[in-house]
């Protein structure tokens, strides 16, 4: 133990602990901006600065450890009136048009310079210029970055992709992509988790509000939503509402409010995608000598887009079933619009998704087979929607319960773990003990691969058959297995992988709060909305069923492969969505 005083009080800490960390322990909160524990402990923005008795030099409380005998003043004269000209300094290299920016009232930034007193500055600016394609699902504006590096490390060090990278140096210094080629080429996979780690507005989603309002404004346009998983357990934060207020019948009433005609669960076609999936993976299995081990999930874009970019040679091992996402958008423009007696080119699909890349899954042209166009024509992230809602000034207090419109809002609980880590392959493994044995599994059978843990792996006994299971989140765990697997270190049947670290509680387009990791305890709702489910199994979803008797015929169908599979060697990985 190392023992020290910070503004006086006296405190002991293990060896290696940082003035950071430590005074914490004392109640003593030091601002910082560009501090992501165990990513980014470099020191950059000098926000953090404190003073050490007997030392003519400030340091870094970030990165600085703390030694026997130390005293720390973290507020002293000289500390505010340094950490002040820091701000101010950042500040001279950063657009600070906050009643435009879209970090407004939840920026990192903005906080510490209000709560110092910097309301303007003797430093002249020279923040860069904005360039940018706004086409783009993720946008980048380098006026508002304070080259704090978050985006540099998380990418890197997390997600193991290595696109941003410095540029230059002095105050000419610019993060920009990694040797400098265009974003567009890049091998970004749109996870947006630089988004949620910026600090300011630097990095965000494309805003597509405007082509909903646009769908709002035409009357011949019938537009009919659905509402992902992982949405459920966020969309409440940035517009006032505890998890407890937040409930899903809520949202249904607030887009209801905006003007959406029809309000539907995303859960209904993630059950069609168990249906599939796991149909295909018992299929594989039972023709185990005709293909590639082993089988890996595709519901997430983010991952396709890294399979694609690293290890192309995988494609073939991939399921060929689409995403929720995309096979609710195929059955909106064909049996859901028969069903409601619309004309299906009339109706205008919207996706409320936890994750950017959702806007450039839905352009993919391979992706859409109903021939009216785009199977889903709008994705808006959880962040957009709230920001809808507040727009509106729709009062969260005076929302109403309202339910999903008929049929289409059923959804069995293993379709609301979808949105969480361990979720697709738990529903999965429930319908395909079904599919196999004619009897549900007890529904907590397959719960070993449930939890945050970045990589986790199982054996299950499938009536008689040996199965070995792994469940992966975040890039840099998958980077990982898929490593184990070439060098021969790991063997496995099935593999769920998730590019954002939690799951889609945890994507790019959910809200967040500096400094909060919120997947953990998204997904720990999802878990109870699945346990208080009265359906817990895919193929006992009623509207499931009588889509297959009515429609398609059954899983694996001739119209089932045109509608709700995809070949993904024919996906084109370019970003720019060309309706917008």
């Amino acid at each position: 133990m190392v023992n020290l005083k910070i503004n006086g009080q006296k405190i002991s800490v293990a060896e290696g602990t940082t003035i950071m960390e430590a005074a914490r322990k004392v109640g003593v909160e030091i601002p910082h901006l560009c501090y992501l524990k165990e990513i980014n402990e470099i020191g950059a923005c000098r926000v953090c600065i404190v003073e050490l008795a007997g030392h003519n030099k400030m340091v870094t409380a970030c990165n600085t450890v703390c030694q026997e005998g130390m005293e720390v003043l973290t507020n002293s004269p000289r500390v505010r009136r340094n950490r002040k000209i820091n701000v101010e300094l950042i500040l001279s290299d950063h657009q600070s048009n906050c009643t435009s920016c879209i970090r407004s009232g939840n920026c990192t930034l903005q906080d510490i310079a209000n709560n110092l007193g910097v309301f303007s500055s003797e430093y002249e600016n020279v923040a860069d210029l904005f360039r940018w394609d706004n086409k783009l699902p993720l946008i980048k504006d380098a006026t508002k970055c304070v080259k704090c590096m978050r985006c540099i490390q998380i990418c890197d060090k997390v997600q193991t992709m290595n696109v941003w990278d410095l540029r230059s140096s002095g105050y000419r210094t610019v993060v920009g992509t990694t040797k400098n080629i265009e974003f567009n080429e890049s091998d970004c996979t749109l996870c947006g988790q630089c988004i949620t780690h910026c600090p300011v507005g630097a990095l965000t989603e494309r805003d597509d509000r405007g082509i909903l309002n646009d769908a709002l404004a035409n009357p011949d346009v019938i537009k009919v939503a659905q509402i992902a998983p992982a949405v459920r357990t966020a969309w409440g934060q940035d517009i006032g509402l505890n998890d407890v207020q937040a409930t899903t019948g809520k949202l249904v009433h607030a887009l209801k409010m905006i003007g959406v005609d029809y309000v539907f669960d995303t859960n209904y076609s993630a059950d069609l995608t168990i249906m599939e999936e796991g149909s295909e993976f018992l299929e594989r299995l039972s023709h185990r000598e005709d293909y590639r081990w082993p089988m890996f999930t595709s519901c997430c874009p983010g991952w396709l887009r890294f399979v694609k970019t690293q290890y192309p040679e995988l494609i073939p091992n991939l399921s060929t079933a689409k995403s929720p996402q995309q096979m609710f958008g195929a059955m909106a423009k064909t049996y859901i619009a028969d069903n409601l007696g619309l004309d299906p080119k009339k109706v205008f699909s919207i996706s409320i998704m936890p994750c950017v890349c959702k806007k450039y899954e839905r352009s993919a042209e391979a992706v859409n087979s109903s021939g009216c166009g785009s199977d889903v024509d709008l994705v808006l992230t959880t962040r957009e929607l709230d920001r809808f809602i507040r727009a509106d000034a729709i009062a969260a207090q005076n929302l109403r319960e309202a339910s999903f419109d008929d049929i289409f809002g059923e959804g069995s609980g293993a379709a609301v773990i979808f949105g969480t880590t361990g979720g697709v392959m738990e529903a999965a493994l429930r319908s395909a003990y079904f599919l196999v044995t004619g009897e549900n599994p007890q529904p907590d059978a397959f719960s070993e691969v449930r939890g945050i843990k970045g990589w986790k792996e199982a054996t299950f006994d499938l009536a008689g058959t040996k199965l070995r299971v792994a469940v992966v989140n975040g890039l840099g765990n998958t980077r990982r297995l898929i490593e184990a697997l070439k060098r021969g270190d790991v063997e496995y049947d099935f593999v769920e992988v998730m590019a954002c670290p939690g799951g889609c509680v945890g994507g790019g387009g959910q809200p967040f709060r500096d400094g909060i990791e919120a997947a953990e305890a998204r997904g720990k709702k999802l878990y109870g909305l699945d346990v208080n489910n009265p359906i817990r199994f895919s193929h006992e979803n009623t509207a499931v069923q009588r889509t297959y008797q009515e429609f398609l015929g059954e899983p694996l169908s001739h119209k089932a492969h045109e509608l709700l599979h995809t070949d993904l060697s024919k996906w084109d990985l370019k970003m720019t969505d060309m309706d917008k």
